[in-house]
């Protein structure tokens, strides 16, 4: 667990400190409460200004840890333990960054909101390659290189306004056509309802931000926005991913 905090703290911080200088000083980010569809309620606090988009961001919290802390009595390789540490340690992380983001409404919280999104899509590439070599086969080199690279391509976000979208999208068609490709090769009925519900709940995810503000002209959107129903689907792209991603080895394991 020590390893895999530290493999996630260390880029992180590298990050962060960027994100607070003026490298990204003409990324196009949102700094309003204007942004959201949520009303800002003015007598709370900043941290709970919105107070429906700030407090879901506890479930990527729970739900990081609850992954982090799993065992049910699964006999775990030490990397399969890695793989799956790395993962729940980017949801704790991602839940605090974006309730900074709210709760400041600052330059630098939201890069990296959008920067840190990046890296998180890619380990699931990386932890696929894992399951389809195996740890015999396995090279944390590669690991590395894909993590780094998806890094750098947070830089699409300084050649254009729609950088970061380009790059988001890559990263999202790559996780999903490697998971329907080890799903194909290993997977079960059972790994086969995972990914579906993984791949609708980031459908989910997408639309429900893009529609936030048409979504509010309905009462049923109007406190529960579709901004906050894109978080709730969000998170639960990371559950059934990590259902997903546990499972697997166990199958093939068996076979």
């Amino acid at each position: 667990m020590k390893s895999a905090l530290l493999h996630v703290l260390a880029p992180f911080l590298l990050c962060a400190a960027l994100a607070n200088t003026s490298l990204f000083a003409d990324v196009d980010v949102d700094l309003s409460y204007e942004h959201y569809a949520e009303k800002r309620v003015d007598y709370l606090p900043g941290f709970l200004a919105m107070p429906c988009n700030c407090l879901v961001n506890v479930a990527y919290i729970y739900m990081g840890l609850y992954w982090l802390l799993w065992h049910r009595g699964v006999k775990e390789t030490e990397q399969s333990r890695y793989m799956r540490e790395v993962f729940a340690f980017m949801a704790v992380f991602y839940g605090h960054v974006q309730w900074t983001r709210l709760a400041v409404l600052r330059r630098a919280p939201a890069v990296l909101d959008q920067w840190f999104t990046l890296p998180i899509f890619a380990w699931v590439p990386v932890w696929i390659r894992f399951i389809e070599r195996g740890p015999a086969k396995w090279r944390a080199s590669h690991a590395a290189a894909l993590e780094l690279f998806s890094i750098l391509s947070y830089g699409l976000a300084l050649a254009h306004e729609r950088g970061f979208e380009v790059a988001l999208g890559c990263h999202v068609a790559l996780a999903v056509y490697m998971g329907v490709r080890v799903q194909l090769r290993l997977g079960d009925g059972r790994t086969r309802g995972y990914l579906l519900l993984a791949v609708l709940s980031c459908a989910g995810f997408v639309v429900l931000k893009l529609l936030d503000h048409r979504l509010a002209r309905h009462r049923l959107f109007q406190r529960l926005t579709g901004h906050f129903w894109s978080k709730v689907c969000d998170v639960l792209q990371f559950h059934f991913s990590f259902c997903f991603l546990t499972t697997l080895p166990q199958r093939a394991q068996r076979e």
